[in-house]
């Protein structure tokens, strides 16, 4: 017999907690498109689709404004980082990677 942990693995409720808010953001952004698709169109229909499936696993209240407000504090720090990496691969294309060698040399 081999070994193995008297139990088995158990979710991390702070970390399902953590989505189901995720989720309702979601499911909240999701509610929004539909006026702007109308439900009567493809992408529409669509958004309606994944809302009737995703919204059941959302209990009411899972979405509150500090909810919402760390979320936009989220992206925005997550935009802010996207940026300077994009501003970094810029400089290094447009130096020539200084130092780099380019695309195709041998290495010696």
């Amino acid at each position: 017999m081999g070994s193995s942990p008297a139990t088995g693995p158990t979710p991390n409720k702070g970390f399902e907690a953590a989505g189901l808010q995720r989720l309702g953001l979601v499911v909240k952004q999701l509610e929004q498109l539909v006026p702007m698709f109308g439900s009567g169109s493809e992408p529409g229909k669509a958004v309606l689709e994944a809302l009737n499936k995703l919204a059941k696993h959302v209990p009411s209240g899972a979405v509150t404004p500090g909810a919402e407000r760390t979320n936009i504090d989220r992206m925005s720090m997550q935009n802010a980082q996207n940026n300077q990496a994009m501003q970094q691969m810029r400089k290094q294309q447009a130096g020539g990677g200084q130092g780099a060698a380019p695309p195709g040399a041998a290495a010696a």
